[in-house]
């Protein structure tokens, strides 16, 4: 393949998976807080193909949202790869003379790009019309085994069922991954018959097909954790366990400290900075953004929200989608924040829930504040000013504004605004009655000893 050579890209995604039991298409399961299908198209868009194509199953309409914008084809009956490979040659018709099919699967969601590119060198360099993605397992039981001929060519693909005892002692087995002329394949694949014990058709026949007429093979090897398939929830779990290693050692690589990597659990799309520190048990929902300098402490959850320079965060925060934390501010312990904006140097630092708000630069939110957001129908915006202190076990009803440098005593229910520099009060006017607690005991005592 020479430098610039248009690619398509084909995705297989319309296995029922049903050994998940779930009501859910198995590719739309997640691993890091993404569809398996959206890591493989990930993958696939770092080579910037021409085309992408997604064959899915008759029931599966889901599917065709989580890919969009790429279109699906529907594999109307599922009779094997090779059928489910030319079910999509529709999309491919208006292919130009020189490009290439790669032939992708939906539940392998730690395929790299990386190994993508070097498929494709392999191609380009070897001269090959296809190339055959293999891997070596600890224990290649139930795969099917790449047959080596002396001059390093593929011979043939053989099923473990069909292998012969020494076959079977072959260590390097197919990934399910395939990289071709995209004319040569679509040419084969019309010649592959189902004759076999599951009447199925089958990539793998592409390897004698092609040999048959001269067509070379060859195979490029990757390690295994990147083809690791899902079939199962327990693959799943494992699919998400090396996909967190992957993430955990990225982030460190680039400058983010880990106390204790193995309890921090990250999405897709987590964002960390250099000399960002995250302790023990913290848990990254997607769409987070994290600066330089930021500490984050242990049993946080953060979704979606954006962590300026030099914050702190926790322990035991919760920030919700649509948090925007300032330079320096503090977040602490069981302070839930929701769409809002905490301004550079503010501080909610424990047992405060702020929502649908905007808070101002150096303002302090003191223990049991709450903003009261929603009325049952809609949810309303409180504004707190620069500076404003807001005492403790606080209730601001929104809409509501408190203005900058305003002070707001403990135990308020605000419902009005409260000016720029003002004291705002709403409580019930403390009484205090001498020896009423000990009157009270003595009657409770009396009490008890009548009865």
């Amino acid at each position: 393949m020479s430098e610039g050579t248009p690619l398509n890209v084909v995705i297989l995604a319309a296995g029922q998976g049903t050994r998940m039991r779930s009501a859910k298409p198995k590719v739309l399961h997640e691993v890091a807080g993404l569809p398996m299908v959206r890591h493989v198209l990930k993958a696939a868009e770092q080579l910037e193909p021409s085309r992408i194509a997604v064959v899915v199953g008759p029931d599966m309409p889901q599917i065709a949202e989580a890919v969009a914008p790429w279109p699906v084809i529907v594999q109307q009956q599922r009779l094997g790869t090779a059928d489910a490979v030319r079910t999509a040659a529709p999309l491919l018709k208006d292919m130009g003379e020189k490009e290439d099919l790669l032939v992708l699967y939906g539940d392998g969601p730690l395929i790299t790009a990386e190994t993508l590119h070097v498929l494709q060198e392999q191609k380009r360099s070897s001269g090959a019309e296809l190339v055959w993605l293999g891997f070596r397992p600890p224990d290649p039981t139930g795969y099917g085994r790449l047959l080596l001929a002396e001059d390093g060519t593929l011979e043939a693909i053989v099923e473990e069922k069909d292998a012969s005892d020494e076959q079977r002692r072959v260590a390097l087995c197919w990934a399910g991954y395939l990289l071709g002329d995209a004319r040569g394949m679509l040419e084969l694949l019309e010649q592959v018959d189902n004759d076999n014990a599951k009447g199925e058709y089958y990539l793998t026949d592409l390897v004698r097909l092609g040999r048959a007429i001269g067509r070379m093979s060859r195979v490029s090897e990757c390690g295994v954790d990147e083809v690791t398939g899902v079939n199962s929830r327990s693959e799943l779990a494992q699919a998400e366990k090396l996909m967190q290693e992957r993430l955990r050692r990225r982030a460190m690589e680039q400058g983010v400290t880990l106390v204790d990597p193995d309890t921090v659990w990250l999405s897709h799309d987590t964002e960390l900075a250099t000399d960002v520190v995250v302790h023990p048990n913290v848990v990254f929902g997607p769409g987070v953004r994290v600066a330089e300098g930021v500490e984050i402490l242990s049993f946080s959850h953060l979704e979606g929200a954006r962590i300026a320079e030099g914050a702190r965060i926790g322990p035991y925060a919760r920030l919700r989608p649509g948090s925007e934390i300032g330079e320096k501010a503090r977040v602490g312990n069981f302070v839930e924040i929701k769409a809002t904006r905490l301004g550079a140097g503010a501080k909610a630092n424990h047992l405060s829930y702020l929502g649908d708000a905007t808070v101002g630069a150096d303002a302090n939110i003191g223990a049991g504040t709450i903003t009261c957001n929603y009325d049952g129908y809609d949810k309303h915006h409180s504004d707190i000013g620069a500076g404003a202190f807001i005492g403790s076990n606080t209730a601001l009803v929104a809409p509501v504004r408190i203005g900058a440098n305003a002070i707001v005593g403990a135990g308020s229910t605000i419902t009005g605004d409260v000016p720029d520099d003002a004291l705002g009060l709403a409580r019930a006017e403390q009484t205090v009655r001498p020896d009423a607690a000990a009157r009270f005991r003595a009657q409770r005592k009396n009490s008890k000893e009548t009865s």
